[in-house]
């Protein structure tokens, strides 16, 4: 698990990827909540999926929008597929948050996890990350920034 309040979360879990990639391994990105464009959905690498779920919008944790309590279940049902099929790698991009917005029940992400092969190595991204899943999670690391500008910066090829 890749988590914390720092950026690179999913870089991180992205280079692990690229490691995988490297050795002719399977790897397949679910995305939750990131409906809009984003640069890793981009890349066309061989043995390398990905699966974008969400609305371009970003989620209110306060009033999610009924498609995005929608968007994490099929984002969920995917990963359940792609686990039959043996991957050797599977991401689950922002699925702390999915869980922490209240959009899937932690409880059905353990039993996703529950049922892994022992083939796949599952990493999990996004800030929040609800105690049942640091308690099933093997490693977790916690990405903190030292030093950042003042407002949110968002450059693209950079953050997204």
């Amino acid at each position: 698990m890749y988590t914390g309040d720092g950026g690179g979360k999913t870089a991180a879990a992205l280079g692990i990827a690229m490691r995988a990639l490297g050795h002719g391994m399977r790897v397949v990105l679910i995305q939750f909540m990131k409906g809009r464009p984003t640069g890793e959905a981009m890349l066309k690498l061989k043995n390398f999926e990905v699966y974008r779920f969400g609305r371009p919008e970003f989620v209110d944790p306060e009033e999610p929008e009924p498609e995005d309590f929608e968007e994490a279940e099929r984002a969920l049902k995917k990963a359940e597929e792609v686990l039959k099929t043996g991957p050797d790698i599977l991401i689950l991009d922002e699925v702390n948050v999915a869980v922490s917005f209240g959009l899937i029940p932690a409880d059905r992400v353990v039993k996703l996890l529950e049922g892994v092969p022992d083939r796949t190595s599952v990493f999990l991204t996004g800030r929040y990350p609800p105690p049942e899943l640091v308690k099933v999670s093997d490693f977790v690391t916690e990405i903190t920034d030292l030093k950042r500008p003042g407002k949110p910066v968002f450059r693209k090829g950079i953050e997204y």
